[in-house]
């Protein structure tokens, strides 16, 4: 069996827990993942039809050139009517829509197919996406890899008079250097207070004795992202700040330990929020402990206080607790980690202390 039909029977058997048989896929990173088929369709139509039969049928339009693709295709060029030749395959009862189908098409679709019920049914996809196969987690620990070295890289560079856009641009080099299609986010470095905003983007603001230094990074290798965030200090440091570091990298650690399939996700949230809670600091821990990752950068899953599914193995996810005082300073430790068996794997190797660089 190929891996590619391992896949959709896996989605299938979804399916049919979700009283589905039959769901629109027009996530192209789903349909890749699926097919093998790669397609940026921008604003055409682009959609795999999964049936619980087998009988999936693939709608695309000419301009895409694709082939032979394995599939049953219905072509389409950019004249035709897409929900006039999506309506025959279209059986009555529930169907299933992604959560990234454009209105544009399934609203015509539902028009013309009264018999249908449209019902959110992209986790049946998303949730076998979540559960990496071993072939991904290779993939996934290639792009840590390059992003442990291009941390560190980044961490050496940093120079009196340097600025955090200069440092963004350096770190894009890094990554082009070994190979990497793009980044899995825009990067993210903020000096000082600038750290205080979690998504700061980077701009002309120069590095100053004592600030910290906030560094969230991440590249796409081989189509699989990477992501990490490290917090450093330049020239001094001040004691209090190296005590709330402290602080949010034992919240990390204290969240990691406690990964192992079967633990819900809110669980492993509330160790690290409930560590920095008692410290005095809960208030400005502002955000989830973490998200899902793959494909891309944030996938469908998260590590919340209002998530209380169980974590499974295979399933690769962040933990990043943070810190963040308005005006003031930012601290955020996060690495990525794939469950297993009897624990978790982290993937990112980079020391999680606090460090004074410029010295």
């Amino acid at each position: 069996m190929s891996l590619y039909q391992e896949r959709l029977d896996r989605v299938c058997r979804e399916m049919e827990d979700a009283g589905l048989s039959q769901l629109l896929v027009t996530d192209h990173l789903s349909i890749y993942y699926l097919t093998g088929l790669y397609v940026a369709p921008f604003e055409r139509f682009w959609c795999l039809m999964v049936k619980t039969d087998g009988r999936h049928t693939l709608f695309a339009n000419q301009l895409f050139a694709l082939g032979e693709t394995g599939f049953a295709t219905v072509t389409l060029t950019d004249n035709d009517d897409v929900a006039a030749a999506v309506a025959p395959y279209i059986a009555s009862g529930p169907l299933g829509v992604d959560k990234n189908m454009a209105a544009r098409f399934l609203l015509p679709i539902l028009a013309a197919c009264p018999q249908a019920r449209a019902v959110l049914g992209s986790g049946c996809v998303d949730s076998v996406r979540a559960r990496k196969d071993e072939a991904e987690k290779a993939l996934m620990r290639q792009a840590s890899d390059i992003n442990d070295q291009c941390m560190e890289k980044l961490a050496a560079y940093i120079h009196e008079g340097a600025t955090e856009q200069e440092c963004a641009d350096y770190l894009v080099k890094c990554y082009g250097a070994y190979g990497c299609e793009g980044l899995s986010f825009d990067p993210i470095v903020s000096f000082g207070a600038n750290a205080a905003d979690p998504h700061h983007a980077p701009d002309g603001t120069v590095v100053k004795e004592g600030d910290c230094i906030v560094i969230d990074i991440g590249c796409k290798k081989d189509g699989y992202c990477s992501d990490m965030t490290r917090t450093y200090f330049w020239k001094k440091a001040d004691p209090r700040y190296t005590a709330i570091h402290d602080l949010v990298r034992e919240a990390n650690e204290r969240a990691r330990a406690l990964v192992r399939p079967g633990v819900r996700l809110c669980d492993v949230d509330a160790a690290a929020r409930d560590h920095i809670a008692a410290a005095g600091y809960g208030e400005y821990f502002t955000h989830r402990l973490g998200h899902f990752i793959g494909m891309e950068d944030h996938e469908q899953g998260d590590v919340s206080a209002v998530n209380a599914a169980p974590a499974q193995e295979g399933m690769v996810f962040s933990i990043e607790p943070g810190v963040y005082l308005p005006g003031e300073f930012g601290v955020r430790v996060e690495d990525l980690v794939i469950v297993t068996k009897d624990g978790c794997e982290c993937l990112n190797h980079v020391d999680r202390k606090w460090q004074i660089l410029g010295l």
